[in-house]
């Protein structure tokens, strides 16, 4: 058992604000960039997408290495926190060019302007955000309030996100006596990515400056030791070995393909197969902000009184059967009908509580790598939880793009009319587009959760580990 004192929940809630920088940037990526450049600045939308593409496999690239460089960095303000200083400035300026790109500049002549700026953009983020989420191993090595301490930085992550969209959308976005569509609107989105930029920097210096304090009660790095490139490369692999390791890294392969996909496609189910109006899809965005509360205390609750691998495998059969379940309801005929007023607020109830579900599973999957790291010690004698966080995520990263690619020949095989509007589009095209999609993302998420069938450390495992290592010390 630890004999450390509990987090307290300032500076839980300094950890976990944090990651509103990381949510910004996702949002505003996800959903603002490609417009932006494609339909208002006039760039080719395969260049936004090749520029997007080599920000992301450049970003994946360096996860692994930051994450080493973390674990081994040595100064009076610890392992995690020089990173998180350094990145504040240069990410937030960065993210402020984005979208304030040269006057002078258009078209396709911007191409390596934004490949330029989405690479800093996403490399910088990764700077603070690897560090910054492996405190949670280093604040804590309680088995619970890791949940804990992680369900406050998926809450602020989501909501942070979402609530900078929707801002940007209702007040800054807006139409003008000369702009028809605010989203249109050149000198809008140079005003939200200043506003963005500006939260970016808030939110990394609150963080760090939240848990600058404990940094004395954190683990210390390894001893000094001459490094090379296949040194680095030699103990990364060594500490990944393992099979708990590579549960969790397949379950991260799988839900990121699964994650691509309902990504990809939501906006065509929103639009073309429910038939909702704009208004109701920015209800759907907004609606994410209840689903994160939700998980806030989901997860937590879940942890204690099933465990985290046994409530992630629960939660994520719940989630992963509700989260197609209407679109396969309505292939049997046993949904309201496309304009019914019943159908709306339906669907909407069922994404509330699925996502909320999600984001819990998310919650818990995070909590379990942390819990990986001494095990890890037990065998390698070093503590190297940036490595573990930054190898998740660069599965995720490469592998988002495959979710995409999946999305897009679904498509194709369901004969998906290019540039229709909603009543174009033959109800036998629908009919074929969701009964091949159920099956697809149905059966990703459930080997995505078998996968999580190979993780070994439970509570008791867990507490018998720190044991161990409190014996050595």
């Amino acid at each position: 058992m630890s004999d450390r004192r509990p987090v307290s929940i300032g500076r839980k809630a300094a950890y976990g604000f944090g990651s509103v920088a990381f949510g910004v940037k996702s949002n505003g990526f996800d959903y603002f960039f490609l417009i932006f450049y494609s339909q208002v600045m006039g760039v080719s939308a395969y260049l936004v997408s090749l520029a997007l593409m080599i920000a992301l496999i450049v970003d994946a690239l360096s996860d692994p290495l930051i994450g080493y460089l973390s674990d081994n960095t040595r100064s009076r303000w610890g392992r995690r926190h020089p990173f998180m200083y350094a990145a504040a400035i240069p990410a937030s300026v960065a993210y402020y060019f984005v979208w304030n790109p040269p006057a002078g500049l258009e078209g396709d002549a911007l191409f390596p302007y934004i490949v330029t700026l989405a690479i800093l953009v996403r490399t910088l983020i990764t700077v603070y955000e690897i560090p910054s989420s492996s405190l949670v191993a280093e604040m804590s090595d309680d088995y619970d309030e890791r949940t804990s301490m992680l369900s406050y930085r998926y809450f602020f992550g989501w909501t942070g996100g979402t609530l900078m969209g929707a801002f940007a959308t209702i007040f800054i976005l807006v139409p003008t006596a000369t702009i028809s569509n605010g989203m249109f609107n050149v000198e809008g989105h140079g005003q939200v990515g200043g506003i963005a930029a500006t939260v970016i920097f808030l939110a990394i210096m609150i963080s760090a400056l939240g848990t600058h304090k404990m940094i004395p009660d954190l683990k210390p790095p390894p001893p000094a030791r001459q490094m090379s490139v296949g040194l680095i490369y030699r103990e990364v692999f060594e500490t990944l070995a393992s099979r708990s390791f590579l549960a969790l890294f397949l379950a991260a392969l799988f839900g990121a393909v699964a994650s691509g996909v309902s990504t990809t496609l939501s906006f065509y189910f929103s639009t073309f197969f429910w038939g909702f109006t704009t208004e109701q899809i920015g209800l759907i965005s907004l609606s994410v902000v209840i689903s994160a509360l939700m998980a806030f205390f989901i997860s937590p609750a879940i942890s204690k009184r099933l465990g985290k691998k046994r409530g992630a495998i629960t939660i994520g059969l719940m989630a992963f059967t509700v989260a197609p379940a209407p679109i396969f309801l309505r292939l049997l005929g046993l949904m309201p009908e496309n304009g019914d007023p019943a159908l709306f607020p339906l669907v909407l109830s069922i994404i509330v509580v699925d996502v909320a579900l999600i984001i819990a599973y998310q919650t818990l999957s995070a909590s379990m790598i942390a819990d990986l790291v001494e095990e890890a010690e037990i065998k390698t004698q070093r503590r190297n939880e940036g490595v573990f966080f930054a190898s998740v995520t660069f599965v995720r990263k490469v592998t988002q793009g495959i979710g995409a690619a999946v999305a897009g020949v679904l498509l194709t095989i369901s004969q998906f009319p290019v540039g229709a509007t909603p009543d174009q589009v033959p109800e036998s095209v629908l009919t074929t587009f969701g009964w091949l999609y159920v099956p697809v993302i149905f059966g990703l998420w459930m080997i995505m959760i078998a996968c999580l069938s190979l993780y070994s450390v439970d509570r008791k495992k867990h507490e018998a580990n720190l044991e161990t290592l409190a014996q050595r010390s």
